[in-house]
């Protein structure tokens, strides 16, 4: 096969026109030519960081998606379902990934469960991380969100650090906000990477002392804009990844987006692309090709340098996408799940009022961040209540992997004057979890995710919408498109409601993500992540 166009040399900073010879899925010629062709060839995109799972899809769906903006390969941290259903989903995502000639590359999850503070249905320690590193699917070990573990020292955070230097594979890093010596710590612990900073200045330090920074853009969590002026000058340093994308984002566009967006910037196109195409496959050892005599033919064709909207993507010498039609074959797959609770009362919601005011979560709009606000309370008969004119709205998560009583904090700037929404998507333990405007709501939305055995939910007093998500209660088994369709109707259904958030279920599914401060709620209770404690909702001058 050979393939003519306009050849991007992404290292030598020249685009010339040549073509392309394939034999067996490898580069075996690359020259100069004359044609007419006007259309660029270059590397693919690769996914710096994702959790397949935010997706909704499980990875070969995922696949047939991606290949549309021509991803060709994703680095992995499969943390989601391993803290559902430990190795054995670690191992699911790993089966049926291999199935596509997509190039998906799982790392080891370093932590399932993510805290002490919550319940998971899984535990991987360091013995089976030790069993994780040694299989040659697994290409890394995944971020360490436990960095109060690495900064005091944790014998078993350490182990778990000591088997990834051991199999000599890089170390993922997860550390918002943690700039000074604490960094510095962190860094010298062996942690290669960082996706959490949301200032300039942030990034920039952790640059200066050795950290390669993924400047993220996904369905919740945006920081784009606070990040890329950090490009032309570190280029070399940095890498593009989503962290979480939602199926309707997934279907408009991927890696694409942010380099057409940093080229309108007036970013030096080549310094974009190596972000984008070369340093994630550098630093991880990917077997992913680099459009060299010799390589996996792993390349894309674009209409041109500014907006990169993919004509073919071939991975492996295979075509698996056309003009924006995925080509990548549907498989076959078991689903997995783990879900054991029961259907809940409208009195398990009830949560007695001991003070005049009350500690709320704020949830940041483009931020996994949030901040701690005190409220007046809002009693009727002596419970407290969702204050709907104020916007401070009731929420619970509940544990579903055993009957236990719902835990109750309060939420500002979801918006919502009616109903309540739900998803057994809740970061990192997936227990299940709800903001309404009363309890009766809120049980109601709470009881539709319970009898599907997870999915994201809407409800009202007189409609009622689910998303189904039966593959350990977060990933659908239906194909994307369908899942984004279904997902985007949902999406919208929330926000006739009252949402005023631009993605409220992926914002939903991080307000029990207690290791990114300040205040989140997991199942056992209201959790102050800047001093990693629980703390109370009623609050005492």
């Amino acid at each position: 096969m050979t393939i003519q166009g306009q050849i991007v040399d992404i290292k030598g900073k020249r685009v010339f026109k040549g073509e392309i010879t394939v034999s067996e899925g490898k580069i075996v010629a690359i020259e100069a030519c004359n044609h007419d062709k006007e259309h660029y060839i270059l590397p693919g995109f690769v996914d710096a960081h994702i959790h397949i799972e935010s997706s909704m899809l499980v990875p070969s769906e995922f696949a047939r998606l991606a290949v549309n903006h021509g991803t060709v390969a994703t680095v992995s941290d499969p943390h989601e379902i391993a803290n559902v259903l430990g190795i054995k989903g670690v191992d699911f995502m790993i089966d049926n990934g291999n199935k596509t000639p997509f190039k998906f590359n799982f790392g080891a999850p370093s932590c399932v469960p993510a805290t002490i503070f919550e319940s998971a249905g899984a535990v991987i320690d360091s013995d089976g991380i030790k069993q994780l590193m040694s299989n040659p699917n697994i290409k890394y070990l995944a971020e360490m969100m436990n960095y109060p573990g690495v900064l005091f020292d944790d014998p078993e955070v350490l182990k778990k650090i000591e088997w990834a230097k051991h199999f000599n594979k890089p170390i993922d890093g997860h550390a918002p906000g943690v700039r000074g010596d604490d960094i510095s710590k962190y860094i010298a612990a062996g942690i290669s990477t960082d996706h959490e900073c949301f200032t300039y200045e942030e990034g920039l330090e952790k640059l200066q002392k050795g950290m390669k920074v993924l400047i993220r853009e996904g369905s919740a969590a945006k920081n784009f804009e606070g990040l890329i002026d950090l490009l032309p000058e570190h280029y070399e340093n940095l890498m593009f990844c989503s962290d979480d994308k939602h199926p309707d984002d997934l279907i408009v566009g991927h890696i694409n987006q942010l380099c057409a967006r940093a080229v309108a910037k007036g970013m030096d196109v080549f310094k974009v692309l190596e972000v984008a195409c070369i340093n994630p496959v550098k630093h991880y050892n990917l077997d992913v090709g680099l459009l060299k005599v010799g390589d996996a033919a792993d390349f894309i064709v674009v209409n041109d340098l500014k907006d990169f909207v993919v004509l073919y993507n071939y991975i492996g010498g295979e075509l698996v996408s056309g003009q924006g039609h995925s080509l990548v074959e549907p498989v076959s797959f078991e689903v997995l799940n783990n879900f054991n609770t029961e259907k809940k009362k409208v009195t398990d919601f009830k949560f007695e009022a001991s003070s005049k005011q009350i500690r709320v979560i704020e949830a940041l709009e483009g931020q996994l961040v949030t901040n701690e606000i005190i409220a007046d309370s809002s009693i009727k008969d002596g419970n407290l209540v969702s204050n709907v004119q104020e916007d401070i709205l009731k929420m619970t998560v509940v544990n579903r992997y055993q009957n236990q009583e719902p835990a109750i904090a309060f939420i500002k700037n979801f918006g919502l004057k009616e109903g309540a929404i739900a998803s057994s998507v809740g970061h990192d333990s997936h227990n299940i979890i709800a903001v309404g405007v009363s309890d009766e709501m809120i049980c109601k939305a709470v009881n539709l995710v319970i009898e599907h055995k997870g999915g994201v939910c809407a409800v009202t007093d007189s409609n009622e919408s689910i998303v189904p998500l039966p593959v350990a209660g977060i990933m659908s088994d239906k194909d994307g498109a369908t899942v984004g369709k279904l997902y985007a109707e949902l999406d919208h259904m929330a926000k006739q409601m009252g949402s005023t958030l631009n993605a409220p279920y992926m914002t939903l599914s991080f307000m029990a993500l207690l290791v990114i401060p300040s205040l989140k709620l997991s199942d056992k209770g209201l959790f102050d992540g800047n001093d990693f404690r629980f703390t109370s909702v009623n609050y005492e001058a």
